[in-house]
Parts: C-alpha cells; structure tokens; sequence
C-alpha cells in the first residue's frame, strides 16, 4: 500500500474555527489540538495543506482577496503549509473543483507531486471525504457542530477531534470505522454535553 505522503485539511471548521463568509484576519482562531497535529506531521516529513470552498466570491459577499487575506492568517498561525487551494464557486454552478468532485483535491495532490493514493483528507465535511473516496484518495471525517449526523455514519473512518485524526495517519493509513482515542467512545460521540459534536461549546 502506498505510504501516505501528505495531508490535505478542510480550512473552516477543521483547522480553524468555522466563520462563513470571513473576509476579517482577525476572526481567524485555530481550533484545539491543530498546532499540535501539525508539528506532528511535519516532524514525520508528510506534506501539508488545507483547501477551502468559498461560495462568498461568486455571490460577490466576498472578494478573492479577502480569501487570500484569511488564508495568509492561517498560514501565519498554522504554517508552514505546503499547498492552499480555494474553490469559489457556489454549489449549482456545477464546477469541477467543490466537493464531492475531486478537481481541487487532484490540483493539490499535484502540487505536491503525490499522486492521490498518498494523500489522506481531515474534513468536517462529508462531501470533502467523498472527494477523496471518488479518486483513491483516504478521508478521515472529524464532525464538526455543522456535520450532518447521515455523513458521519456514512463516513468510512471517523475521528473525535483533529488530533486523533492526526494520530492514525502517522499509524499508517486509517483502518476501522471509528478512529478512537483514549476516551471512551461514549464522552466522543455522546449527546448535548459540552465539548461534544453537537453540544454546547
């Protein structure tokens, strides 16, 4: 099986605290354990990167500058990153590049010189995982409070938090539906207390 060589993260909700339309540097927070699941991959020699749909850019609510704006935040408190990619199109315009389709996961595997066997995808977003599936790429789903409870049970690998995620990467590539750390599977998935997928933060 081929090594993984990369990892590709879901910007808003993943890496980041999800903000919809954030044109504001300043809004950027990263999310707990991101810093730390990085340095992780880095210290291993795994590329990384984050891709990101931006619909606000066709809607015209917000302006490719402003991504790019956000985007240089990210990389500033998160970065080095080896690749960024930004859909900007909304979700009838029929691209080939916002998840489910797999163009922009195909642009930054390129750009790392990886072909998609090699790279593993984190997302809170169910379509991104689907993205990765579609060409051979490995998806691990972190649910985020906007997560579907259908796309984490549709998900092939599943994760409690990033660095989880992060943690069976290194392992070698994801095996088993439920990518469990050391609390028990109740305390990760449980519903309505605080710190939880779908509960109060």
């Amino acid at each position: 099986m081929t090594r993984v060589r990369a990892v590709l993260f879901d910007r808003d909700g993943t890496l980041v605290e999800n903000v919809p339309d954030n044109a504001d540097p300043e809004r950027v927070h990263p999310v707990a354990g991101a810093r730390q699941a990085l340095e992780l991959l880095r210290h291993r020699g795994l590329a990384t990167g984050f891709l990101t749909h931006q619909p606000g850019i066709e809607r015209g609510t917000l302006t490719e500058a402003d991504v790019r704006r956000v985007d240089a935040r990210v990389d500033e408190l998160l970065g080095p990153f080896d690749v960024r990619g930004v859909c900007p199109h909304g979700p009838d315009d029929g691209c080939h590049c916002r998840s489910p389709e797999p163009g922009l996961l195909l642009w930054a595997a390129g750009r790392v010189c990886t072909g998609p066997e090699g790279i593993v995808v984190i997302s809170g977003r169910g379509a991104d995982v689907e993205a990765a599936r579609r060409v051979g790429a490995h998806g691990i789903l972190v649910p985020a409070p906007h997560t579907p409870p259908r796309e984490t049970t549709a998900a092939e690998h599943v994760a409690p938090d990033l660095l989880t995620a992060v943690r069976a990467v290194l392992l070698g590539p994801p095996r088993g539906h439920v990518l469990v750390d050391e609390r028990p599977i109740e305390e990760a998935y449980g519903t309505g207390a605080p710190g939880r997928p779908g509960g109060p933060r």
